[in-house]
């Protein structure tokens, strides 16, 4: 099931990376189209930027996805649509939300335990009462930022 949670979020992920563009960001924006103005022209740029391999330019900050913030521009998705879920798997400190969450994140399964018990053990700042997905997520980031296995995965 977290596969095809995971899979259905990077699929989708064109409509996360839009960077300065309608049309989001890589080949077809930076240079087939730089100046689309028209419908038609982004639809063209949104196809060829489909079809050269978008996350390479998404994950590797090439061709104006500078702002598109790859994994966790994704990450942040989830945490909207599974906030609930989430905080339940992080209390117990597993569960299939927790792992759908690490895989979007692109965690390596030998760092998915650490990334497990960091947020069991900061469950109290990341779901507080008042927190929205975006708090959760920042502090979800900042807690990360501490651990030296798990910052790689900051970008």
């Amino acid at each position: 099931m977290k596969k095809i949670i995971a899979g259905a979020i990077l699929v989708s992920s064109s409509a996360f990376a839009m960077a300065q563009d309608p049309a989001g960001c890589g080949v077809g924006t930076a240079i087939v189209f730089p100046d689309a103005n028209e419908w038609h022209e982004h639809v063209l740029a949104v196809t060829t930027n489909e079809s050269t391999s978008n996350t390479v330019s998404m994950t590797s900050n090439l061709l104006n996805c500078d702002s598109a913030n790859g994994p966790l521009k994704l990450s942040q998705a989830f945490m909207d649509n599974n906030m609930d879920q989430l905080a339940a798997d992080s209390a117990k400190g597993q569960g299939e939300t927790l792992a759908a969450l690490a895989e979007v994140m692109g965690i390596e399964v030998q760092h998915q335990p650490t990334f497990n018990r960091l947020m069991q053990s900061n469950f109290d700042a990341i779901f507080s009462v008042e927190a929205t997905s975006a708090s959760a997520h920042e502090a979800m980031t900042a807690a990360m930022a501490e651990s030296t296995a798990l910052k790689k995965y900051l970008g």
